[in-house]
């Protein structure tokens, strides 16, 4: 009998929901919603009036050029480009004094990554540009501006070239190592003609991602006292601006940096993606 009740009795309607898909797609129509909801109360909000008249004046942007270009954009690659240099060198000196097996190597290391990574670039440039003739009278750093502008930025790129490539190392299998030894090289030799060249080929992407940091890390060469020929794109379009009371030269020598910092970004992408598929 009680088995009898059991198949008599309906069956419970099954409660009706979203799926997960259906719940996804939902959430995300949701955050579009709020998005495209926001970007019109900003735009509306917005006096684009005062805003034009302070940062998109096309007179005052006319007077910049060319020399934003041929002048301070120039300059900041070329202080970019040798701060790189220092830095890699350095950086490299670093990363193999990470790794060695002498202890006061190491410490070294390890403090010197420390303090530079910890401090803001604005002191290095001050320590170089105050500093050190104080503490060295008479001692001139080789290039004037130029040399100073290098070691300020190879001082602070260098900290994180130095992990950045003590990690590439780190990741190339020890047993290159093991062959390059049974194959007669010495460890030296095995390190710069083995080793090397296959961690560099790991780092590629995060050093040129560190070339886009550090191309924005040049503005705090204002402080070294540069002349008129020798200034970047942050001292000009601070110049302009203070002479016209106006801030489109700043806005111009924004859209400057990014003139270099966008398509470098779109080369790190390619090559990560590029890396990536290496390892599949």
């Amino acid at each position: 009998m009680a088995d009898t009740d059991v198949q008599l009795q309906p069956k419970q309607p099954r409660k009706k929901g979203l799926t997960r898909r259906q719940k996804r797609s939902l959430s995300r129509g949701i955050q579009y919603v709020v998005f495209v909801a926001a970007v019109i109360a900003f735009a509306v909000a917005a006096d684009w009036g005062r805003l034009q008249n302070q940062f998109a004046q096309g007179d005052i942007a006319e007077q910049m050029f060319p020399d934003v270009i041929t002048l301070a954009l120039k300059n900041t690659v070329l202080y970019t480009l040798s701060g790189f240099v220092v830095g890699l060198v350095l950086g490299m000196v670093i990363a193999l004094m990470r790794l060695s097996s002498v202890g006061p190597y190491r410490w070294l290391a390890g403090i010197y990554i420390e303090i530079f990574r910890g401090l803001p670039a604005l002191l290095i440039f001050i320590f170089i540009g105050v500093a050190v003739p104080l503490a060295f009278p008479g001692t001139e750093i080789p290039g004037g501006t130029y040399g100073k502008v290098a070691l300020a930025l190879g001082l602070v790129a260098a900290a994180y070239m130095a992990e950045t490539i003590r990690a590439g190392i780190q990741a190339v299998p020890k047993g290159q190592m093991e062959a390059a030894r049974s194959l007669g090289f010495s460890p030296a030799r095995a390190m710069i003609s083995i080793i090397i060249p296959q961690a560099f080929r790991i780092i590629l992407p995060p050093l040129t991602n560190e070339l886009v940091l550090l191309f924005k890390d040049s503005s705090p060469a204002l402080f070294l006292g540069v002349t008129l020929e020798e200034r970047e794109l942050s001292k000009f379009g601070r110049d302009l601006a203070s002479q016209t009371a106006n801030s489109t030269p700043i806005l111009v020598a924004g859209l400057c940096y990014l003139l270099v910092t966008i398509p470098l970004g779109f080369v790190v992408r390619r090559m990560e993606a590029k890396a990536q598929e290496a390892v599949k």
